[in-house]
């Protein structure tokens, strides 16, 4: 016989009053048990308990060509089998044993060798000496009609077919099933047959799929690919899913008979379904943005409740700083690193089964499960929490009260690690979810973690730099603001957000001579550390421009082509990460002594003027290239201002967001200055407090002036003929004027240095020259001249009679220089105050 594929399911058959004997050498089996079992015509046999024949019906002789005589007795397997399927005899044994018969289609072999093709039936059989038998029924299908074959087929593939098969009537009482449903869901056909859906798998469920039967019973309309989900006795611990189809079945005359229903256990499909929806979920949701707190809160959000009921993610407190992650622990390390619960969620708010709340440093014991995982750099799975005395919780009284509280019944912990190095450790944990974990679960809950590791590397390294370039540009910008005797300053200045990182932002004011001062601000295209790095460049740059007293313009000019320098350097080292590519930049000079500024602009926005009534302009400057294009030179605007007056300069961070453009936030910012009698610093505050977002999405920059005039008794002047004996009359000025301020300590200093320059400008300039004197913060010494020769400074030989004027001027004064006038040129050389002068 062949191997059987499905259980009949059938109830034994009982021969009472001995009327089927089976002791005898020749017994033969009566026809009313014949009929009992098999369709008229069939062969008949008894086997006893060791598979030997026990009785032989006449159509048995027929089918097989044995006698009675020649088989009672003998093993059955050993003469009716083909030889290739005696070795399985005893397999096919168990298998009826355990299924309580068998039915289908199977080989025999003749007397004579030939082969015979049968449907056979195997039922259980009690006997008078109560020993088990086995009545078997055979049909020979080349006797069988066409169309009985076909019922014969037609059955035996219903009955083996590998998916499940049953028929309802129309009050839809099961029927007819087959052993596949049993072998599915674990439940007897004996509880099936009569009783319906609801009354076998009460429930909702249940109750939703008799809805769709009765409406293909109404309608005729079939119901493809049906889901079913149930808690069935094969797997009581977990939720099983079924796919179910419904037809009709219908008489000769398409009257409803019935409903038959086809079931398909996708369990296994389903979860594979899910565990690709939650790896695409955890695509978009882990790792939105930059920050590492926030990536492994994303992970625990993600994991509960679809993977855990409680998911704890403990980093490396150097992690969040942006330090260095940890390298593996060693077999035989001792130091355990602390942690830090960057993520915490759990299927009760507020997560009071945690042991430890986010952003709370978190002990991991030595022998815990924890150690092991960062030692060893493997996952660990628990199915079954082990909570008696004696295991590693003794070490940890409050976590192993809360596993006992909640019920936390299995476990995984799995490192979370990214370019051989560990950044900490994500925590499963199931409470309410009966199904303890497994392999399969804990694969999911890797995956997770290593696409979170990612994003948590990524953010670390980001974090790293950020703080890197945050560092620079601190050190970079200056530390302490001081306008002098010309303007007030305040100054603000806020980062990009996480996802942008620091820019290339700066600002400064820069002491001028003459009691003038120099207001700047820059933007670097990029952000990051190069950014930064470029940003001290161009600082840099703008302050050694600024001590050559250059014109706006012409320092705009200087810049541009140093900026063109460093970015064909940078190409150089065809290193694009560092090459410069360009920036924007405001430079203006205001002079208290005559309340003008002079600016320009490289293609950066306008300052912002507040008059002292609180009307606020835009300057209409020429707007100029960025800085590192060369194509049109920069141009100058020279604006009187009223005393009291505040220049606002910024960067366009301050004033364009990715929700509004330029002139909204123009608008914007000039409403918020309008208060011209607040405090500098209140006023930066309220500017910065009007922006749409506490995160920019680049560097704002904020530099607020307000505008002072010297009064006119700390500036005096003179114009002198270029005649060498007027410089015993400028010292003589000078000096009374020096009485005047109270300034006598100075007189001896300031006398020479007057007299070295007036007789510089007489003997190498020409025209007219003028003697000013200014008392600010420092005592100012000017001669100008309308000469654009520039004077040189000289080590004078022992033997030299002339060359140690502006030697003696250098010794003299605490700053000197040049710079370049409309009219020529003036020559400056500034003394500090000793004691300071109150102003």
């Amino acid at each position: 016989m062949a191997d059987a594929n499905d259980a009949s399911g059938r109830s034994g058959t009982h021969l009472a009053g001995g009327t089927a004997a089976v002791d005898g050498p020749e017994c033969m089996v009566p026809d009313a048990v014949q009929g009992s079992v098999g369709p008229a015509g069939a062969a008949i046999a008894v086997l006893d308990a060791e598979g030997a024949v026990a009785g032989w019906s006449q159509a048995a002789e027929r089918l097989a060509g044995y006698s009675a005589a020649e088989v009672v007795g003998r093993p059955a397997a050993v003469m009716l089998l083909p030889a290739g399927d005696v070795p399985n005899a005893s397999v096919f044994a168990e298998r009826c044993r355990a299924r309580g018969g068998w039915s289908g289609l199977a080989a025999l072999r003749h007397r004579d060798g030939r082969r015979l093709d049968v449907r056979l039936r195997v039922s259980p059989l009690s006997g008078q000496d109560g020993r088990a038998h086995w009545l078997i029924s055979a049909t020979d299908m080349a006797t069988v009609s066409s169309g009985a074959a076909d019922g014969l087929v037609l059955e035996s593939l219903l009955t083996r077919a590998p998916i499940g098969i049953a028929v309802r009537d129309q009050e839809l009482r099961c029927t007819w099933v087959n052993g596949s449903m049993e072998i599915q869901d674990g439940i007897p056909r004996e509880q099936r047959l009569g009783r319906r859906l609801t009354e076998t798998l009460p429930g909702a469920e249940a109750e939703a799929a008799e809805r769709v039967m009765r409406q293909v019973l109404n309608s005729g309309t079939p119901a493809v690919d049906h889901d079913f989900r149930a808690w069935v006795p094969l797997d009581p611990r977990r939720e099983r899913a079924f796919s179910v189809s419904y037809f009709r079945i219908e008489d000769a005359d398409g009257h409803a008979l019935g409903v038959c229903a086809m079931w398909v256990d996708v369990t296994d499909r389903e979860r594979a379904r899910e565990r690709l929806a939650i790896l695409s979920e955890a695509s978009a949701r882990i790792g939105s943005t930059l920050d590492v707190m926030q990536t492994g809160q994303e992970l625990a959000d993600l994991a509960v409740p679809l993977l855990a009921d409680l998911v704890a993610v403990d980093l490396a407190e150097s992690v969040p700083l942006g330090e260095e992650p940890l390298a593996r622990l060693g077999s035989t390390g001792r130091h355990i690193p602390a942690f830090r619960r960057a993520g915490l969620a759990s299927i009760h708010p507020g997560a009071p089964d945690a042991w430890c709340a986010r952003g709370e440093a978190v002990f991991v014991p030595p022998t815990s499960p924890y150690t092991c995982v960062l030692s060893t750099g493997k996952s660990y799975l628990e199915p079954v929490v082990d909570t008696s005395p004696g295991t590693w919780l003794d070490q940890d009284s409050g976590r192993a009260e809360k596993i006992r509280e909640y019920g936390m019944h299995s476990a995984m912990v799995v490192p979370i690690h990214a370019r051989g190095t560990v950044l900490g450790i994500a925590v499963f944990i199931r409470t309410e979810d009966p199904v303890p974990f497994e392999e399969d679960d804990l694969l999911l809950a890797e995956e997770l973690v290593s696409r979170a590791a990612l994003s948590l590397d990524n953010a670390n390294r980001y974090t790293r730099e950020r703080t890197a370039a945050l560092a620079l540009q601190r050190n970079l910008l200056p530390q302490r603001l001081t306008g002098g005797s010309a303007v007030e300053v305040a100054s603000r200045y806020l980062p990009a957000d996480i996802h942008h990182g620091a820019g290339g932002d700066w600002f400064d004011v820069i002491p001028l001579s003459g009691a003038r001062v120099a207001l700047v601000v820059g933007d670097v295209v990029g952000h990051g550390i190069n950014a930064a790095a470029t940003m001290g460049r161009l600082r840099t740059a703008v302050h050694t421009l600024a001590d050559m007293e250059l014109p706006p313009d012409e320092l705009l000019a200087h810049l541009d082509d140093l900026v063109i320098r460093l970015t064909e350097e940078d190409a150089d080292t065809k290193d694009l990460a560092t090459a410069v590519a360009g920036a924007t930049c405001l430079y203006a000079v205001y002079d208290p002594v005559t309340r003008r500024c002079t600016m320009a602009r490289a293609g950066h926005p306008p300052p912002a003027i507040i008059d002292p009534h609180g009307h606020v302009t835009f300057p209409d400057l020429p707007t100029g290239t960025p800085l590192g294009l060369g194509m049109v030179p920069f141009e100058s605007v020279e604006l009187e201002l009223p005393e009291g007056s505040t220049l606002a300069l910024y960067t366009d961070g301050l004033v364009e967001t990715r929700d509004q453009d330029i002139d909204t936030g123009m608008h914007r910012l000039a409403t918020t200055l309008a208060h011209p009698r607040l405090p500098l610093e209140d006023l930066g505050s309220a500017v910065l407090d009007t922006l749409p977002t506490r995160a920019p999405s680049d560097d704002v920059t904020l530099l607020l002036a307000r505008t002072r005039t010297l009064s006119p008794d700390q500036v005096v002047s003179w114009d002198l003929p270029t005649d060498p004996a007027i410089v015993s009359t400028a010292r003589s000025l000078t000096l009374r004027q020096l009485a005047q301020w109270g300034l006598e300590d100075l007189a001896t200093t300031t006398e020479l240095i007057v007299s070295e320059l007036v007789t510089n400008a007489i003997r190498h300039g020409t025209g007219p020259v003028r003697l000013r004197l200014i008392r600010h913060q420092v005592l100012t010494c000017e001669v100008s001249d309308t000469s654009n020769s520039l004077p040189r400074l000289r080590h004078a030989r022992t033997t030299d009679e002339g060359g140690r004027g502006l030697f003696l001027v250098a010794q003299l004064s605490h700053r000197r220089g040049t710079r370049y006038t409309p009219d020529g040129k003036t020559v400056w050389a500034e003394q500090e105050l000793t004691p300071p002068v109150q102003q």
